[in-house]
């Protein structure tokens, strides 16, 4: 049982009203709150160790390495990676995403099939793209069905000698599925190919086992879990991230060089160039522990009842169609109403004070499929309560008769 009112007094920002209301923030599925200890932590590193780190022998920039690399190391056991230097620092989902399809265009080639599910965020789909225009590998769709599922039976039949990378996000940040990525991981293993999965909206809600998964990437984003934004994780197998180039050049990445010729420095500094968001690398691993000490199992139980509770009383409202029922989901309710466009709900209900997401969600294939604009997209955090939802009806049903 998890003592919500406790947990909210952690959030400062959830005191704040909003055009004179009490604030509901329903948009966690873009970017969470942050607790005071996060927020603490970030102004303790800039007043009291701020420095650049691995270069310098003074204190500060040896108290700010220390940091860092203890935070690298909260993040390995956090997910269960083997070593330390499978950990990499990134700006977010995006960057890491963008460093491994840059890493393969070295190794693919004309006839090579990358996999993508039809439930990518663009973040998922783009830089795909660009690898096969590069390459002249060929982009392959696993498709979905009206539930909002993966077809596996597709996916099984897309496999073959020739598939190289399968992507797929863990969860689907439009729709709430939660992907079947074990069974994916493993069948496509069978062919020979590599697997990266976008945990970016899975980390808030699970707590995922690379080992365990046996995933050859995962990438998530420091933001989705209470941390700083423009900060996020790369897991890789070491034999992967041993294999591929690294993405950028610079500072930090080399062994040694000359006008000649580059070396490139050993796992993880290989592929973190430049000066990191040190604060948000090290601030990453307060928040996990934070998360960590509420526990993952009571997050997920907490945060499926607000799921059933929000699906059954927006239900009630007539007109109302919920897109993305798969038997297995997180907390994630995405929704129109007959008639109405979403970006009109979303703008009367921020009037009341209520957060909430409208449009495609950097989904579009996904919309594209359902034949709509968008949705309108609540998406539920452990802070969040049962009285907020019932605020939330009631001011999507004020809306609907306002538009109607």
């Amino acid at each position: 049982m998890l003592d919500i009112q406790k947990i909210r007094a952690d959030f400062p920002i959830l005191t704040q009203k909003v055009n004179g209301k009490q604030l509901v923030y329903f948009d966690n599925g873009a970017t969470s709150q942050k607790p005071k200890v996060v927020i603490d932590a970030i102004t303790k590193y800039y007043e009291e160790i701020n420095a650049n780190i691995h270069r310098g022998v003074h204190t500060l920039s040896q108290l700010a390495t220390d940091a860092y690399e203890v935070s690298r190391g909260k993040i390995q056991n956090h997910i269960n990676a083997k070593f330390p230097y499978e950990v990499i620092f990134t700006s977010g989902t995006t960057h890491s995403i963008n460093a491994i399809a840059n890493g393969f265009a070295s190794i693919l080639k004309v006839g090579d099939e990358v996999l993508v599910s039809a439930l990518e965020h663009h973040s998922n789909i783009v830089p795909w793209q660009m690898l096969c225009e590069k390459t002249g590998a060929k982009l392959v769709v696993i498709p979905m069905n009206d539930e909002g599922e993966l077809i596996i039976s597709e996916f099984d039949k897309l496999l073959s000698d020739k598939t190289k990378v399968v992507t797929v996000n863990h969860i689907s940040n439009a729709l709430g599925t939660l992907n079947p990525i074990k069974y994916i991981i493993d069948k496509a293993h069978e062919v020979g190919a590599a697997v990266l999965i976008d945990g970016a909206q899975a980390v808030p809600h699970l707590k995922p086992d690379v080992q365990e998964l046996d995933c050859d990437f995962y990438v998530f984003s420091g933001h989705k879990i209470c941390g700083p934004t423009g900060v996020g994780i790369l897991y890789g197998k070491e034999e992967w991230l041993r294999k591929l180039p690294p993405y950028q050049g610079g500072g930090e990445m080399i062994a040694t060089v000359s006008f000649e010729k580059t070396t490139y420095a050993d796992l993880p500094h290989k592929f973190e160039a430049g000066t990191p968001n040190i604060a948000g690398g090290i601030v990453l691993g307060t928040a996990i522990d934070y998360l960590n000490e509420i526990g993952f199992e009571n997050i997920q139980a907490y945060e499926h009842e607000l799921l059933e509770y929000g699906t059954k009383r927006l239900l009630e409202i007539e007109g109302l169609k919920i897109f993305g029922t798969a038997k297995e989901k997180t907390s994630v309710i995405s929704f129109n109403i007959e008639g109405i466009h979403p970006y009109d709900i979303g703008t009367i209900i921020d009037k009341l004070g209520i957060a909430v997401r409208t449009g495609h969600h950097c989904a579009q294939p996904i919309m594209d499929f359902y034949q709509i604009p968008g949705t309108i997209r609540a998406s539920f955090a452990f802070y969040n309560t049962k009285e907020e939802i019932d605020t939330f009806v009631e001011a999507v049903k004020k809306a609907k008769m306002m538009l109607s």
